[in-house]
């Protein structure tokens, strides 16, 4: 399988004005495998770009081979074209509660891009694309299913997002209260936030004690 050139794991993020965390820099990630580590885990990325004049803010699917993201849509779609566009992908993993209410916060994980959209139209990276945003949302469906036929292609846009220009953020741990505020009397702390999967529940056409594919059994 054809994928971009990726950038070496251990590399750093960019530094860019525009990615460069200023309020709050201690949560700041500076190191490339984070970025994978965020984009990987997640499921969703808002991708905000502007249409006629507008700020528009799209939730979708993705995928990441290298240093490339994906996001793929209908080809009549009016806000999947090229240009600048910014890709995030947050985890909410606690509701920290603190003495203050102005100390209320969460713990997450995020991660910005910013670049230039890149329409894919050459193969196989087009094929790979797809492919790549299949097996992120539903790993081993690509070679389990039947893969898109030549109308199916041409009715689908692909999307290109380079990863160069990133940024990420994580907080973790405790309220950060103020030491006059800390009393026996008030409850802080977190409470964890999980996503998870469930059991897969089967189409109505699938016969009754059907196995399930080895790529939905659990591990």
């Amino acid at each position: 399988m054809s994928t971009p050139p990726s950038t070496p794991p251990s590399s750093p993020l960019s530094s860019t004005p525009r990615t460069t965390v200023g309020r709050l820099r201690e949560r700041a990630r500076t190191d490339r495998d984070d970025l994978y580590a965020v984009l990987d885990a997640g499921l969703v990325c808002h991708l905000g770009l502007v249409r006629d004049g507008t700020p528009v803010v799209i939730p979708t699917g993705y995928g990441r081979l290298g240093d490339t993201l994906y996001v793929h849509g209908s080809s009549g779609a009016r806000w999947l074209r090229e240009g600048p566009v910014c890709a995030t992908v947050t985890h909410l993993d606690g509701v920290v509660h603190a003495r203050s209410v102005f100390h209320f916060s969460m713990n997450y994980r995020s991660a910005v891009v910013l670049g230039e959209a890149r329409l894919v139209t050459a193969e196989p990276e087009r094929t790979d694309g797809l492919r790549a945003i299949v097996e992120h949302l539903a790993p081993g469906s690509w070679g389990y299913a039947r893969v898109p036929n030549r109308k199916e292609m041409a009715a689908t846009t692909v999307l290109a997002l380079d990863l160069a220009e990133a940024s990420v953020k994580v907080r973790t741990g405790p309220p950060s209260d103020d030491a006059e505020d800390i009393t026996d009397e008030v409850w802080a702390g977190v409470v964890p936030v999980h996503t998870a999967h469930g059991a897969p529940q089967p189409d109505r056409h699938v016969p009754v004690n059907a196995p399930l594919p080895p790529h939905l059994r659990p591990s």
